[in-house]
């Protein structure tokens, strides 16, 4: 290697090594009493009110370029062969306007059954308390809905939501999301659908927080018992 190449290799290290140092790792770990995903419970047990889940996972951001990756975790009991959901992500967060904006992509895998293995992209826009986020499904299938030989590509999610502190630590949420199938999952006349989340969370401090809600979906006689409204109740820590 030439001088020439060594001065190159050292402006690559000096530029990147304090970027990796600014680098941040969090993690965070969670109980909640009901896993609901789009209104729709994550358990076969639709009978049951109380259904409690394990879930948690980790966050890693490349410093102040805007770039992050994530994984997270929950039990779930929907898929035959299957008690693990893990999400993994990464994508890219700026500012433009005074809106923030995350772009970037996700798969949900199902270890015990890949039927279930669904990716998709997103966009988000939070400006004050309300954010829009939009998800698109790339993959054949959307969560093993359109079956084997059929397609659930192009399945769109939007959901509208809000948070606000109306006490100190305490942070009022509410939102509407709206599940557009596609494809083959169309075409065997399943419905769109609307689900809710209404709830509030209590910060104590130190990444522990407190949070309720009701939430549930519409359609209920077509998805039977499982997009009823529940009172869901999690407690979460971040590290």
């Amino acid at each position: 290697m030439n001088l020439a190449s060594l001065k190159a290799l050292g402006a690559i290290v000096a530029a990147t090594v304090p970027w990796v140092a600014s680098a941040q790792l969090s993690a965070n770990v969670g109980l909640t009493t009901n896993y609901k995903f789009r209104g729709q419970d994550q358990d076969a047990s639709h009978h049951r009110a109380v259904k409690p889940a394990l879930q948690g996972g980790f966050d890693y951001a490349f410093g102040d370029s805007g770039w992050y990756v994530g994984n997270w975790n929950s039990s779930v009991d929907w898929l035959p062969g299957n008690s693990l959901e893990m999400d993994f992500y990464g994508g890219y967060r700026f500012n433009a306007g005074g809106v923030d904006l995350d772009v970037g992509a996700l798969t949900y895998a199902y270890p015990g059954n890949s039927a279930g293995n669904t990716t998709e992209l997103y966009g988000a826009a939070t400006y004050g308390p309300f954010t829009a986020r939009y998800s698109h499904t790339v993959s054949r299938d959307y969560f093993g809905w359109a079956g084997a030989g059929a397609s659930g590509r192009n399945t769109g999610y939007l959901n509208l939501a809000f948070a606000y502190e109306v006490l100190p630590r305490t942070t009022f949420k509410a939102a509407l999301g709206y599940t557009r199938f596609a494809g083959g999952i169309r075409s065997q006349g399943v419905p769109d659908y609307v689900d809710y989340s209404l709830g509030a969370s209590y910060d104590f401090g130190d990444g522990l927080a407190l949070g309720a809600a009701v939430a549930g979906a519409t359609k209920k006689g077509f998805f039977g018992d499982g997009n009823k409204a529940r009172l869901i109740v999690n407690l979460t820590k971040t590290f």
